[in-house]
């Protein structure tokens, strides 16, 4: 079994474009997959009232031309490039930015059905986060490409006993959005057969904004890395269960 981990860096960057190119390195050099995004106008998407944190999320929002410069970032050091876009404006800069693949769909848009439709659209391949779905059953969305979902709880962050990885079906669910801290809930997923790991990805849990405490560092990724790695070797040699 082949695991993919996707280093959330979402709006960890806080706006700065070199924080943001330090992070696509770290991650890359800790052996994630993927270095991942999020794409969004601020005023549209986060309420104003209520919000102390709006001013850091307007900080934090993506020009077009950052979309691109991070793409390229992503490029050059050869790392794959994705994004969570949250309106069809910028559905459209992400999906003509050459050698995306995929895109994301995050907990918070699984009722957006305007937006799930035009990504689909796209016939490219989806990963669609589940924290905020109300139903027992999966989704049913038909597509072109291929659908994975994740299993996620949309707390920031996740105490462990408020999870079900041990009753979660990871031949229905491709993999685990991770909100919690530490790497424990993580590589329990990974043993329990989820082949997508997400986890949000800082240089440091103390920097200012809302999902640097809950996410993974450097230091973090590459252990898990290490222990997927380690855990792909045993799978490879574990041989079918046969009744004797």
């Amino acid at each position: 079994m082949s695991v993919e981990i996707i280093a959330e860096i979402g709006q960890n960057h806080n706006g700065d474009m070199a924080v943001a190119k330090d992070l696509i390195a770290a991650a890359k050099e800790a052996g994630a997959d993927v270095a991942k995004f999020q794409v969004f106008d601020a005023h549209a998407l986060f309420p104003q009232v209520g919000n102390e944190w709006f001013d850091y999320n307007c900080k934090a929002e993506l020009s077009r031309d950052q979309v691109e410069l991070l793409a390229d970032e992503c490029n050059r050091l050869g790392i794959e490039f994705m994004a969570s876009v949250f309106d069809q404006e910028r559905l459209g800069w992400v999906d003509e930015i050459a050698g995306v693949c995929r895109h994301k769909i995050a907990s918070r848009s699984i009722q957006d059905m305007a937006l799930i439709d035009a990504i689909i659209r796209t016939g490219k391949s989806v990963i669609i986060s589940l924290g905020m779905w109300d139903r027992v059953e999966l989704p049913d969305f038909v597509s072109t490409g291929s659908i994975d979902y994740l299993y996620c709880i949309s707390d920031y962050p996740t105490a462990l006993e408020n999870l079900q990885i041990q009753i979660i079906d990871f031949n229905e669910y491709s993999g685990f959005s991770d909100h919690t801290i530490g790497l424990t809930a993580a590589k329990t997923a990974i043993v329990r057969g989820a082949r997508l790991i997400e986890k949000h990805f800082t240089l440091d849990v103390d920097m200012y904004g809302p999902d640097h405490r809950g996410s993974m560092t450097p230091e973090d990724l590459k252990s898990l890395v290490e222990f997927k790695d380690d855990f792909e070797k045993i799978g490879r040699n574990i041989a079918p269960f046969r009744d004797k």
